[in-house]
């Protein structure tokens, strides 16, 4: 089956929609062609209750053998600048817009990180809005451009728009409370850069996490 014909998510989705249901049921899921190749699928973690949700991109190398999200460098990055920011990690909810990794072979080993596809995030979005709604969060924090485009929408750009608060179109989430959705970079973005920017980067994220505790 190829991501085109994929039926996507949604068809997977139990009737009871508690977090350790969703879990269950996520474990199972066809939806698009990632599951393949993946290890397995890794659903989010954290408080069930969290006002603040941190949503990534798609499970990294060392998340999909752990199966859970932001166990690796990126994870303990954005553990430490939350707390910069004010805000305790353990009261967060984390997952990521697409549960299965995709990756290319390098060396016949090594597996390297490929961005989701438009497709891909769109057949596991199901996934996502019923996390939020089963964790009803007070304030959405979107890790880099994949997350933020599937609650924002396509055109949206990270680049411009980082660090504001927003409300998410009611065609994607049509939720009560509506919570606040705040953007920025993904932490494996500040780990990349080796360049003297580094420390404003960081600085920069930790910024856009601190608006995002505001919106509470």
């Amino acid at each position: 089956m190829t991501a085109t014909e994929a039926p996507g998510a949604a068809r997977y989705l139990p009737e009871e929609r508690a977090l350790d249901s969703l879990r269950a049921a996520a474990e199972c899921c066809c939806g698009c062609s990632l599951f393949a190749d993946a290890t397995q699928t890794v659903f989010g973690r954290g408080d069930p209750g969290a006002p603040i949700m941190l949503v990534g991109e798609q499970p990294g190398d060392q998340e999909d053998r752990a199966g859970e999200p932001f166990v690796g460098p990126a994870g303990r990055l954005l553990a430490r600048a939350l707390e910069d920011a004010g805000i305790d990690p353990a009261s967060t909810y984390e997952t990521n817009a697409v549960k299965h990794f995709k990756f290319t072979r390098k060396g016949g080993k090594r597996r390297i990180h490929q961005k989701p596809g438009r497709t891909e995030v769109v057949a596991c979005r199901p996934w996502l809005i019923a996390e939020i709604e089963a964790v009803r969060p007070q304030v959405i924090v979107c890790l880099g451009a994949t997350a933020a485009q599937s609650l924002l929408g396509a055109d949206f750009r990270v680049s411009v728009q980082r660090g504001r608060q927003v409300r998410p179109p009611s065609s994607v989430l049509d939720v009560e409370p509506e919570p606040i959705v705040v953007a920025t970079v993904h932490p494996s973005a500040v780990l990349r850069d080796r360049s003297d920017r580094h420390d404003e980067a960081y600085r920069l994220f930790v910024d856009d996490l601190r608006s995002a505790g505001a919106g509470l």
